[in-house]
């Protein structure tokens, strides 16, 4: 049925060019459809799943993400890989296309420490405890929050102190500040209608957030000082 009515809008396009003048976005809707329409039929014909398969007609950009999560096991729009410092946000990385964060520790490392210089302790999900990222820490002198494998050391209750203040840091300052930027930045439902709009929405989204925390630390700074 689709490929019908293409064909039958097509052939009215070329029937009345002449004194039909249709939007730009008319042609690049039925672009989209006409590639939605052969995704269709490749996984007719193979039964796989294709590249870059489109969910939506006028969101073309969108990939459907698998969480895994009870409530929502597959999401539609941006994924972000966030790194904090101090409680401010910052975007290492954004795609519409589901990717493993956890192979992004080090990219996230060599950022941070582009903005702020040396890095002593981090704190992360347990998706980033791969062995690279694990040697990679050790080799840079970084302590992690990550569990244990293997033997423990010399120094393991100590480590153990470090680790579960890392953790606890990053459930309470990280955690908090996502729900906060969904809830009172608009990131809990984008109506941006273009990739480009979307990553902007994103954008102002995280920093607007980040600005109202450091104009507090700045009231809180500036009352201390007069105080004292």
């Amino acid at each position: 049925m689709l490929e019908k009515i293409t064909r039958q809008l097509i052939d009215l396009q070329e029937q009345h060019q002449s004194r039909l003048k249709l939007p730009d976005k008319y042609y690049s809707r039925l672009k989209i459809v006409r590639k939605v329409l052969k995704q269709q039929q490749q996984i007719f014909q193979s039964g796989k799943s294709v590249p870059d398969r489109i969910v939506s007609i006028s969101k073309s950009y969108i990939r459907p993400i698998v969480r895994g999560k009870e409530v929502k096991t597959v999401e539609y729009g941006a994924k972000v890989n966030m790194i904090q410092f101090d409680g401010i946000n910052f975007i290492e990385h954004l795609s519409f296309n589901a990717f493993n964060e956890g192979t992004r520790l080090i990219q996230s490392i060599r950022y941070g420490r582009s903005l702020f210089g040396q890095i002593t302790h981090i704190s992360a999900d347990d998706i980033y405890a791969t062995n690279k990222n694990r040697k990679y820490s050790t080799r840079a002198r970084i302590v992690s929050n990550f569990k244990r494998k293997g033997r423990a050391g010399k120094y393991e209750d100590q480590r153990k102190i470090i680790s579960r203040e890392l953790r606890k840091e990053r459930t309470i300052r990280m955690e908090g500040s996502f729900g906060t930027e969904k809830e009172h930045y608009g990131l809990q439902r984008i109506k941006a209608r273009t990739d480009k709009t979307e990553i902007l929405w994103i954008f102002f989204g995280v920093h607007t957030a980040n600005a109202v925390r450091i104009a507090k630390r700045l009231a809180v700074s500036k009352a201390e000082h007069q105080a004292a």
